[in-house]
């Protein structure tokens, strides 16, 4: 009997850390790594960041989402983090390397003038949805209720919405935030803070 107090004395704590980090990781934040080049310069190939899951998405938030089902080329759970341009209802559209959302021109200080416009394009959703035969949601002029258009900073080699379409809010697992021991001060503010100057003067 003593033997066994003894055994329970340590695994009921341990048990315990394991539940509480359970609970931590599905309800509040985990740690994610990004993994390629789509969202640089503002995040980094390998770096690691946090994914806070109960943040409100706004315009301009960077989210990670489990892309199974979202993009047709994904198979198994995998995480994607891309910056949301459009939430439900709005309209969407790239000219001359500047986006139009809802016809108001977006900021995109967080990124330079040639990653603006290279890869980019001329578009709307409706011609990207016929342009990259969505699967779902071709024709689209709006994004849908429930769902959200992401793209990725580094345009030219970002696989995003353009290619597959919307996000469901259900697969979002969170907003991303980084950390201050983890890339500079303007890539932090470009990450966390730039939702708050969405749009350009």
């Amino acid at each position: 009997m003593k033997v066994f107090r003894q055994t329970m004395s340590w695994v009921i704590p341990i048990v315990i850390g394991l539940l509480i980090a359970l609970l931590i990781k599905q309800f509040l934040f985990q740690i994610v790594r990004v993994d390629g080049p789509s969202m640089l310069p503002n995040l980094q190939n390998n770096e690691r960041v946090f994914c806070l899951k109960t943040a409100k998405i706004h315009r301009g938030s960077v989210i990670v989402f489990d892309a199974n089902g979202v993009d047709p080329q994904v198979a198994t759970k995998t995480d994607y983090v891309k910056r949301v341009i459009g939430v439900p209802g709005d309209t969407v559209r790239s000219a001359n390397g500047n986006i139009y959302v809802n016809g108001r021109k977006v900021s995109q200080s967080y990124i330079n003038n040639t990653q603006r416009t290279s890869g980019t394009g001329n578009w709307t959703l409706k011609s990207i949805s016929v342009q990259n035969n969505w699967l779902r949601n071709s024709g689209a002029t709006k994004v849908p209720k429930g769902q959200y258009f992401v793209l990725g900073d580094h345009r030219s080699v970002s696989n995003d919405g353009r290619y597959w379409g919307f996000v469901p809010k259900s697969k979002i697992d969170g907003v991303v935030k980084v950390p201050s021991w983890t890339g500079t001060a303007t890539t932090r503010y470009n990450v966390n803070q730039e939702w708050k100057h969405y749009w350009a003067n």
